[in-house]
Order: C-alpha cells, then sequence, then structure tokens
C-alpha cells in the first residue's frame, strides 16, 4: 500500500515530524485526542440531525460515545429529548433507549459544541435557483464553531460539496479564532454516504472515506469512524474525499440519464425497458441495471453534478456530458405529464384540464418519508398548472411539509386509498412504488393507471388500462 503524503503547503505530519513547539502542542493535542476516542471517552457533537445527522448521532451514542446533538429547529431538537423521533425508519424506542441508556441530549444552542472533543457538520448543501451551489449553512455554522473552538478539537465536515469546500470556506472561518488547523486544532472531510430506508446497509455498515488537513487529521478521523463503521477509508486529502463524493453521485445520475433515456426510445419502438434492463442484467460481468424513473429526487444525486460543474467551471472546463445527463434527467417529469396527457386524451377523449388525477407516492423514493427534490412536487404543479385536480396518496407522508421550491403545495393532505378515491380518479399516476400500496386495489378500480416505476408488473398484475411511462 503506498503512503499518504501531506498536501503541499499543510504542516509535516505532527505524530513524527519536527521539534518545533507549534508541532509539539500539535503531538500533544493529537496523542489527547486519539487516547479519548480509543477509549470512547471523545465527547461528539454532531450539527444538523437530519437523514444524515440522527442516524450518525444514533451510531456514536450506541457504540458508547458521550454526544450532543445540535439543530436550530426547536421542533426536531424537542422531539428527541422526549426521545420520540421525526424520521419514520429511526424507531421512536431508538431515540427513547439513547436518551435513557446512553445520555444523549438535543439542542440549539452551539455554544454546548464547546464541550465536544469532536464536531461533526451535517448540514444541508443546497442550490440557488441560479443552480450554483449555496454553502450559507456551512458558512453559518463554521462562523458558530469559531466562536467557541478551543485547542485539541477536531471539526469533521459530512456535507456533500464541491472540491475546495474545507479548506478554502470552512477552513478560514475556522481558522479566524485565532487557532491554526493541524496545530491548534485539526480538520478533515469525511462525505456521507447515508441511504435513507436501506434495510441492507445503515450507518454501521457503510465503510467512511477520510480526507483529512495534514496526516494528522487523516489519522485521527481514520479512528474516529474505524469505531462505528464497517471501516474508513483514509485518502491524500480533502478534496479527494469531496471529489469520491460528487464521483458516486455523479456515477448514479449519469447512467439513470442513460436508462431515462433509453425508456424514451423503448416507448417509442413498443418494447418494454424495464424488461430490457432486467434481462442485461442476467450478464454477469460488464453491466449494471440503472432503472428509469420520473425524475431523480433526495439531497444528492440531483444536487452533486451541479456542484462539480460549478467547480470545473474555474479551470475552465465544461461538462458537456455530466450537463447533458441532467438535461435528461430533468425532463422526465415533463415526459411523464405529456405521456399523461397522451393516454387520457387516447383512452378516455379526455383533456388534461379539468381530469381528476391521483398520485400515489410523493416522497422521493420507496418506503421513505423524504420529500427532499422529489419529482412528485414538480409533477404535482406541473398538473395543476395544466388546469387538472389533482389528489395524492402516500403511505409515509401524511401531509406535505414545507419546501423551499414548492411551498403552494404546503400542507396538501394524502387521502385514504380506497375504491373510491381510486375510483373517482381519470387516472392514477403511479411517481413512488412504496410497497405499502395495494396495487391490486388500485388495478380493480381504477380508470387508468400510468406507471412510472414498473411497480405493476413487479406486483405480477397485467391490466388492459395501464400504462409505462
Amino acid at each position: 500500500m503506498s503512503v499518504l503524503k501531506p498536501a503541499i503547503g499543510m504542516p509535516p505530519n505532527t505524530s513524527t515530524g519536527s521539534d518545533a513547539p507549534e508541532y509539539v502542542t500539535a503531538r500533544v493535542h493529537r496523542h489527547k485526542l486519539m487516547d479519548k476516542i480509543g477509549r470512547l471517552e471523545a465527547r461528539v457533537g454532531i450539527v444538523g440531525l437530519g437523514y444524515v445527522g440522527l442516524p450518525l448521532a444514533c451510531l456514536f451514542a450506541e457504540k458508547c460515545f458521550p454526544v450532543i446533538g445540535v439543530d436550530n429547529d426547536e421542533s426536531k431538537t424537542a422531539e428527541l429529548n422526549c426521545g420520540r423521533s421525526y424520521i419514520e425508519h429511526i424507531a421512536h424506542e431508538r431515540i427513547a433507549q439513547l436518551r435513557s441508556a446512553r445520555g444523549f441530549e438535543a439542542s440549539t444552542d452551539m455554544a454546548r459544541l464547546a464541550d465536544a472533543d469532536i464536531v461533526i457538520i451535517c448540514v444541508p448543501t443546497p442550490l440557488t435557483r441560479h443552480r450554483e451551489p449555496d454553502l450559507q449553512y456551512i458558512e453559518q455554522t463554521g462562523r458558530a464553531i469559531s466562536r467557541s473552538l478551543r485547542p485539541g478539537q477536531m471539526i469533521i465536515l459530512e456535507s456533500s460539496t464541491y472540491p475546495g469546500t474545507t479548506r478554502e470556506v470552512l477552513k478560514p472561518l475556522l481558522e479566524a479564532s485565532g487557532l491554526r488547523s493541524g496545530i491548534d486544532f485539526f480538520l478533515a472531510y469525511s462525505p456521507e454516504r447515508e441511504d435513507p430506508g436501506n434495510a441492507a446497509f445503515g450507518t454501521a455498515r457503510i465503510p467512511k472515506i477520510v480526507g483529512g488537513d495534514g496526516a494528522a487529521a487523516r489519522e485521527i478521523a481514520t479512528r474516529l469512524y474505524d469505531q462505528i463503521v464497517a471501516g474508513a477509508v483514509p485518502v491524500s486529502s480533502p478534496e479527494t474525499a469531496e471529489f469520491v463524493k460528487l464521483s458516486e453521485n455523479i456515477f448514479r445520475a449519469v447512467n439513470i440519464a442513460l436508462a431515462n433515456e433509453l425508456k424514451t426510445i423503448c416507448m417509442a419502438m413498443g418494447v418494454d425497458v424495464w424488461e430490457v434492463i432486467d434481462a442485461a442484467a442476467t450478464k454477469p460481468f460488464g453491466f449494471m441495471p440503472f432503472y428509469p424513473g420520473p425524475g431523480l429526487g433526495g439531497h444528492c444525486i440531483p444536487v452533486d453534478p451541479f456542484y462539480l460543474t460549478w467547480k470545473a467551471r474555474e479551470f475552465g472546463i465544461n461538462t458537456k456530458f455530466i450537463e447533458l445527463a441532467g438535461e435528461v434527467n430533468a425532463a422526465m417529469p415533463g415526459f411523464v405529464v405529456t405521456e399523461l396527457t397522451r393516454q387520457l386524451s387516447a383512452q378516455q377523449g379526455q383533456a388534461l384540464r379539468g381530469a381528476r388525477i391521483l398520485l400515489l407516492g410523493i416522497a422521493y423514493k420507496k418506503n421513505v418519508d423524504d420529500l427532499r427534490e422529489s419529482p412528485a412536487l414538480i409533477i404535482y404543479e406541473m398538473l395543476l398548472k395544466s388546469g387538472a385536480m389533482v389528489t395524492y396518496h402516500d403511505p409515509h407522508i401524511p401531509t406535505i411539509k414545507p419546501t423551499r421550491e414548492h411551498s403552494g403545495l404546503s400542507g396538501l393532505r394524502s387521502v385514504a386509498l380506497n375504491a373510491e378515491t381510486i375510483g373517482a380518479a381519470d387516472a392514477v399516476l403511479i411517481v413512488t412504488d412504496h410497497d405499502k400500496v395495494d396495487y391490486g386495489l388500485v388495478a380493480a378500480h381504477a380508470r387508468l393507471i400510468v406507471d412510472t416505476r414498473n411497480a405493476m408488473t413487479r406486483a405480477g398484475i397485467s391490466v388492459e388500462h395501464l400504462v409505462k411511462a
């Protein structure tokens, strides 16, 4: 295995380096922190208790680390401190156990992070309206941490972002405290790899990429994550770790775009793209199945490609391939609405304006209560603008929560799924293929079913009034 070297301009490896006073200080801080981690006594502070931060806080606490969670949403911290979870796939019992047996606590007070030995940042990194990186939450968090930053602490950024963020954006904010990275405190980047609702790969089973601002930071972060996950994977720099995260999600975005484009060709030819992909997947080498859908959702896959394309422009590089994939995926909600309109006219002689449409699924993917970047929200608004009367059913999302981009849908409630609500709709549009849906009931009472997820076929149902889109 090759030996990782500190990036150019970084302090030498403080575990073996110079005897200058500042590096002696760094070695002392490193030794104390490594010792605390090894004895599971390092106090961990998690900033941002959402779909990434809360599972991470649970895992650290369950491994017997003392944990304090910080979030600016008072309703979230209140729920957690009462032993209740606000994320569906994290059970109330798990939070109650953390509170009673592990002493886990949630707070809105960023000053509490002064008590932490390690602070992990798990805040959102959305896009602006111009599809450019919005780092306001990282910047706000960095400034807040700097006000109470003390010698010997370690700061780790987990939020998805472009290469350079850790050292170009976060590091200067922290060093405004007067402390120096690699000497007085340690700084690293370790991208989140959370997959909400994935029972096969929870947080503990997913290896963690680690890139440190200097060798000591990398070593400490590696030691930390080795205590709680399947293994840490150290890389040479924070920029490499940041790029790893983007490459993982761009890989998926590009291949999903290919599957979506194949879908449009297959539909024109009267071929079932899902049958094609499933058959191709029987090849034991050289093929990996990706499936089409109504558009991309979740915080990472629709967002991360734009972070890299934005950063690439700084180096005069146009990411044509990545941007083309983004265009294909972004066009899918419109493609679905167009196909729904065509089928309503062909099968029922009805226009979309005035039609009653029942959306099945509003979450961005199956079996989760997560609305972030859900294509269902885009489709919902497109249908409303076209004059359709729209309702939705989602067993995981009883009410649509406020979102920045789709505030007009906030507060809408899921309708019951029964013979009456299905039969009242001119068309049922399957946007999210939740397992908790009775697809047999849908088949029995729907006049027209437009399926964007191949859910009916996977349920073993074939009816004349079913089309795929």
